[in-house]
């Protein structure tokens, strides 16, 4: 259906054309999923802009061709182009904040798809509107449609953005980090999605991903890049099996594990090559393990074994050692008063209607949470999106008003505090925002960004020190020295999120909260992102409240667990306890929908009939009852109090107690 040949972009700067993706060849059948895979900066979302013909203004197309179904989408004119974009072919953007129009309601931008491809309008546009956001999990999608996107989570905003991809009913789907920005339980949903859509109409896809348990669940071939250039082309069974390139051999061994615990993670040392220093030899070879004189001197070429192609110049295979070179960390965690203990935490938000505005309702975004994290210590804060696990994070912090509850960071009582005194205290704490581009200021440069915490909170004195500093912290994330005098739109998004990590540690906090810091990172800057704030904190004592929904980085980083399910705590405890017996069935589901890096089969994934009920109008008594498959009478009509299981471990539900 489509196929790729010989595809070569570039970016103009200055006279100069720099080129992003050297010749590239692949095919997708129809049905068929082909994933591509690779570090930020690799060229696979300029990839994907370059077959919808989405490129930047700098971008430019050097050479190849682009078909499908027979057709060359690159000697369209730009008018017959559209009638192809959004309708036979779509795409799913990797940022849904800077993809979706913040002037145009929800309902506006999905219809607009409905009536330009499918001729679609009125009650029966507004009837598949509503279907496709309730298959995307969108509970409540009647109400929803009229809302902007900013009144909806990241999670959601991303569900939002899939729904328009999927509502011209396209041939082909490009997929550019589909399920980045979503919980485990509706990746599920969204991967089940699409494979019955792959069915029922043929589609084929090219996904965009770095998260390889999706890889092993979805695709049927796997294509590797590196530095504009393909690497590895394996069908799955071969790519998991036997990995052959180095580069591909690096990327499995810097995936966290339970196993990896209180270890290093193995990482790729040095960075992608920049596109003005691209080497002329083989592009890996600064960074190989097994690298040769042949290497810096000559590009590889394509060697191919059963449908399995590599383009290297070794041809040993990976040594058994190769998976134990870690070095083990030790964490010296600190004891004692818990450094920010959080009590009955309340956020409402007054739904308004009329002319008036008058207050008809609330959404109870965050509903009554305690919780307590300790010096030294990682509190994973996991839950579906929507369930209010950013709200908490941003209600700690001051950046939203508590409607009711108690933050105390050690003896200081948060809510309330305004001016100077409240300037003061968020030097100990700072956020990792869950979006990079939109939590970074646009008109500033990179070195202006992560100082301007440093001048305003006085922890470093002058200009001199401060540029020293920001180099300093730049090298600590993984970026170079020249990055200090660029922009933020001049990085991937990986990159963005490690300058978000650098400004975040720039005025030294006792406190860090993390709200998906590595979401959007490949497996290796995710592992150096993952060692360095281990290492923090075994350095410095740091705390973490690390929202996420990776299992995978709450195994190998948190030592606490808090589950939360439409703004309340279900069951928190020591991380091996909730992770190895959990109690709550929504907590069961959840580690069972966690799609696993390998080809073994796993246990039955759990399904939740329903969407997740609307914080607008919570269900009576137990708030997960609807879904629940052991709900019982009591369920229907009294909340559950807090059952002890063990010392460090409770649950919210009467099956336990």
């Amino acid at each position: 259906m489509l196929k790729v040949e010989n595809l070569r972009l570039g970016f103009t700067s200055g006279k100069t054309t720099l080129v992003a993706v050297d010749g590239i060849s692949f095919a997708i059948a129809k049905g068929e999923t082909f994933a591509l895979l690779g570090e930020s900066g690799c060229g696979k979302s300029a990839t994907a802009q370059g077959i919808m013909r989405l490129l930047p203004a700098a971008g430019r197309i050097l050479d190849g061709q682009v078909s499908l179904d027979g057709e060359n989408l690159l000697a369209l004119s730009e008018a017959d182009m559209r009638a192809w974009r959004g309708g036979r072919m779509a795409m799913i953007f990797q940022e849904p904040a800077t993809s979706l129009n913040p002037v145009l309601t929800v309902g506006q931008q999905i219809g607009e798809v409905l009536w330009r491809h499918l001729g679609m309008a009125g009650a029966e546009a507004t009837a598949r509107m509503v279907d496709l956001l309730r298959q995307v999990g969108i509970a409540d999608p009647e109400r929803r449609l009229n809302e902007y996107p900013f009144q909806f989570s990241g999670g959601m905003k991303q569900r939002v953005m899939i729904a328009i991809a999927l509502a011209g009913e396209p041939e082909l789907l490009i997929a550019d980090e589909p399920t980045t920005a979503l919980d485990v339980t509706v990746q599920a949903q969204i991967l089940d999605l699409l494979s019955s859509l792959q069915v029922e109409r043929g589609m084929a896809i090219l996904l965009i991903t770095h998260d390889l348990g999706v890889v092993a669940r979805m695709a049927h071939r796997i294509g590797v890049m590196y530095a504009g250039e393909l690497v590895e082309v394996a069908s799955r069974e071969a790519f998991f099996s036997r990995p052959r390139h180095p580069y591909t051999q690096a990327l499995f061994e810097a995936l966290p594990d339970i196993s990896r615990r209180g270890q290093r993670l193995t990482t790729i040392p040095g960075q992608v090559p920049s596109l003005a220093a691209m080497p002329s030899g083989c592009r890996f070879a600064e960074r190989c393990a097994q690298v040769m004189p042949v290497c810096r001197e000559q590009s590889p070429p394509w060697r191919s074994r059963d449908g399995h192609a590599v383009r290297c110049h070794w041809q040993g295979e990976a040594s058994a050692a190769d998976g134990a070179r870690h070095e083990v960390l030790e964490l010296a965690v600190a004891t004692g008063q818990d450094f920010l203990a959080v009590d009955g935490l309340q956020v409402h938000f007054p739904i308004r209607k009329g002319f008036l505005q008058r207050t008809v309702g609330h959404v109870r975004a965050v509903d009554g949470v305690s919780l307590a994290i300790s010096p030294g210590r990682t509190l994973a804060l996991v839950g579906e999106s929507g369930c209010g696990k950013t709200t908490v994070g941003k209600a700690l912090l001051q950046l939203i008003a508590p409607s009711a509850g108690s933050v105390r960071l050690g003896d200081t009582e948060l809510v309330g505090l305004k001016g100077r005194r409240l300037r003061a205290v968020r030097r100990h704490m700072q956020m990792i925002f869950q979006d990079p581009f939109a939590s970074l200021n646009p008109r500033l440069r990179v070195g202006e960004i992560i100082a301007e915490g440093m001048e305003s909170l006085g922890v470093v004195g002058d200009t001199a020190s401060r540029r020293a500093a920001v180099v300093a912290l730049l090298a600590q994330v993984g970026l170079p020295d020249e990055a200090i005098d660029r922009y933020p739109h001049e990085f991937s998004g990986g990159q963005r999120q490690r300058i978000a990590v650098a400004r975040a540690l720039a005025v030294q906090p006792e406190l860090l909260i993390c709200d998906e810091p590595t979401s959007a990172l490949d497996v290796s800057v995710q592992a150096q992102i993952l060692n360095l704030l281990k290492k923090l904190q075994g350095e410095l004592g740091i705390a973490y409240l690390f929202i996420t929904h990776n299992f995978a980085v709450v195994e190998y980083l948190a030592h606490d667990v808090a589950v939360m399910y439409l703004g309340r705590i279900v069951e928190q405890g020591r991380a091996e306890e909730v992770l190895r017996k959990p109690q709550h069935p929504y907590t069961r589901a959840l580690l069972s929908a966690v799609p696993a890096p390998r080809l073994e089969a796993t246990a039955v994934v759990i399904r939740l009939p329903g969407e997740t009920p609307s914080p607008a109008n919570p269900p009576a008594g137990c708030h997960f009852h609807p879904r629940c498959p052991h709900a019982m009478d009591v369920c229907r009509s009294r909340y559950p109090g807090v059952s002890g299981v063990s010392a460090t471990h409770s649950v919210s539900c009467h099956l336990i107690g």
